[in-house]
Parts: C-alpha cells; sequence; structure tokens
C-alpha cells in the first residue's frame, strides 16, 4: 500500500451497519484531502461492509476470517498503512466534523513535541453533552474519561497534555504504535488505548488533547457501555494494563490501592447484577498473569523516563469520577 499520504484513517467495524455508512460519510466532507481510508472488518454478520467499495469509492476494505477484536485488527490495518506518517483511528459509530482532520493536521505539524493526539467527543444523541475531552489515569489503576456528560457548551479547556487520548478518535505517528508493538492483542477490546498510551508514555512519547478536533460520538452503541461484554474485558484488561506497565516505585506506592479497586469492583458490579462478568474477569486477570509478568520485564527493562516525570500526568486523587460515571 506504498503511497505518500500523510494520514491512514482506520476504521475497525463490526456489525456497524447502523453507523458505518454516517461514519463513512462524514469523512467524504474532510477539508483535509490528503488521507486514506480503511475499513477493517472483522466478520460481520449483519452485511455492514456489503458493496462498500462500489457506494464509496476509494475505500479499502480488508475483511478478516473471523472476529479477532478492536486490537488485532487495528494492528493489521497499521502494519499494512506502509507509507503513512499518522494513522487515526475512528470508531464506526464516530461522526467526524468536517475539519476534524485538519485539525489533527494542524495541531501536529506546530506541536513536534508531541506524537499522539486526541479528539474532543461529542455525544451524537446528546449534543449539548460531552462524551469525552481524553483519558484520565489514576495511580491505582483505573481509568476514565474526562468530561463525560459535561455540558459542551460551558467547557472552555484549551489545548493540553492529557494521558491518553479515547482510541474512537485519535491519531498517532505511524511509527511509534510499531516501536512499542502496536496495541496489545490479548486484550482483545477495551482498555487496549490506555495500555498503548501508558507504553509510549514510557519511552517518552507524549499526548496532546485537541478542543477543535471534534467528533460526534454514540458512544458503545454496538457493545454496550454496561454490558457484561464491556464489563468483563474492561475489568480484566485493567489489571493487566497495570500489572505490565506501572513503574515499579509507582507500583508499590498504589498497590494497596489498586487491590481495594479490584475488591470494590466486585461489590459494586455484583450489586448491580453484573457478578458473573466481573468475577470472571478477575479470575481470568489472575490467570493471565505469568504472560503479563513476562510483557512486564520487557517493557520495564526499556523505560525512558523517570518515575516523578509519569506522576505528572497520572491522577491520584480520590477517584469518585469513575464509579459516578459508571
Amino acid at each position: 500500500m506504498g503511497n505518500s499520504n500523510k494520514i491512514a484513517v482506520i476504521i475497525v467495524n463490526f456489525n456497524g451497519k447502523e453507523f458505518l455508512g454516517q461514519c463513512l460519510e462524514s469523512l467524504q466532507r474532510q477539508v483535509f484531502l490528503n488521507f486514506k481510508i480503511i475499513v477493517v472488518d472483522n466478520s460481520s454478520d449483519d452485511r455492514s461492509v456489503d458493496g462498500l467499495e462500489e457506494r464509496f469509492p476509494g475505500v479499502e476494505v480488508m475483511r478478516m476470517d473471523e472476529n479477532v477484536g478492536f486490537a488485532a485488527a487495528n494492528n493489521y490495518a497499521i502494519k499494512k498503512a506502509e507509507g503513512f506518517q499518522w494513522v487515526a483511528l475512528l470508531n464506526p459509530d464516530a461522526i467526524a466534523k468536517p475539519d476534524w482532520l485538519l485539525t489533527l493536521h494542524i495541531a501536529a505539524e506546530k506541536n513536534p513535541r508531541y506524537n499522539f493526539f486526541g479528539s474532543k467527543l461529542i455525544k451524537e444523541s446528546s449534543p449539548e453533552q460531552l462524551d469525552g475531552t481524553g483519558d484520565i489515569y489514576h495511580l491505582c489503576g483505573l481509568a476514565w474519561r474526562r468530561d463525560h456528560g459535561a455540558v459542551e457548551k460551558k467547557n472552555s479547556r484549551l489545548a493540553e497534555e492529557i494521558f491518553s487520548p479515547c482510541a474512537a478518535a485519535a491519531m498517532y505517528r505511524r511509527d511509534i504504535v510499531l516501536e512499542v508493538g502496536g496495541f496489545d492483542e490479548r486484550f482483545f477490546c477495551y482498555f487496549e488505548d490506555i495500555d498503548l498510551a501508558f507504553r509510549l508514555r514510557l519511552l517518552g512519547h507524549r499526548c496532546l488533547y485537541v478542543p477543535n478536533a471534534k467528533v460526534g460520538h454514540f458512544g458503545s452503541a454496538i457493545a454496550g457501555r454496561r454490558s457484561d461484554f464491556a464489563v468483563y474485558h474492561g475489568h480484566r484488561n485493567m489489571v493487566w494494563t497495570y500489572l505490565k506497565n506501572m513503574p515499579s516505585e509507582l507500583l508499590w506506592r498504589g498497590l494497596l490501592q489498586h487491590l481495594l479497586v479490584n475488591f470494590a469492583s466486585l461489590i459494586w458490579f455484583s450489586l448491580h447484577g453484573q457478578a458473573g462478568p466481573i468475577f470472571r474477569a478477575k479470575r481470568d486477570a489472575l490467570l493471565g498473569l505469568r504472560q503479563t509478568i513476562k510483557q512486564r520485564k520487557s517493557i520495564q527493562k526499556n523505560i525512558k523516563v523517570t518515575s516523578e516525570n509519569l506522576k505528572k500526568v497520572l491522577a491520584t486523587d480520590w477517584f469518585l469520577p469513575y464509579f459516578k460515571n459508571r
């Protein structure tokens, strides 16, 4: 796929027929033209990609033989996107504003100290509310969407450093994603963007929130925000992310909190009728510890930032906003 386009826009689709067309139409309206659209279909059974190349000429569709998950599908497209400087990820249930790519491109040109970028997500079903302005990562291992549910018009955040973008609408320098091995395919989906951001940060890469890069987002429209599937993968992967990436000094500072958070999650989701998925998540997190520790050894020996510098972009205060947004 060698070419000189600057940005490869990657959309991972699984049974997104209700939304995918709107997403692609929003990309057709972009004022920035130097990009290529790649749709990776995870073996959908709703015919969502049937005839897609005819309806949207120029769109490349990669059809997977099975549902390999969000992480592996993105990795596949990123590796195939040779010749591109940047990869922009967009969920099929996201509607990009016409200047989304142009705004991200300008931000990258003007801010060479930053190598990946987050967008402003607005609730597509409730445009007066924000879906998020980047992801917060807490010392205890929890993560949540910043400003989720806040009034969009009252949000006056400027461009600033964030821990991680939400991968529903984010842009990364392609070479640094390849440098760290891409998304962790064990994760399948959920928390994979936090994990990737953590590994990038440990090598000294930084993330910028770009407030004018706006995207409407239906949000968990396909998998479901509080579904058993989301609870299981999110909470299993939360443990793996923490144990893989947290430098030893900070890990020991936050370990008690991490254990308390896991215990609290068991109680919280059990009281909300999801005892099965939350207990399976923690069981499988423990069963996967051997592989996680192996990954940790590889990651930790290559750290290029100090714990004090990393701590500056971690949340360390009380983490009630996480449970407020469940």
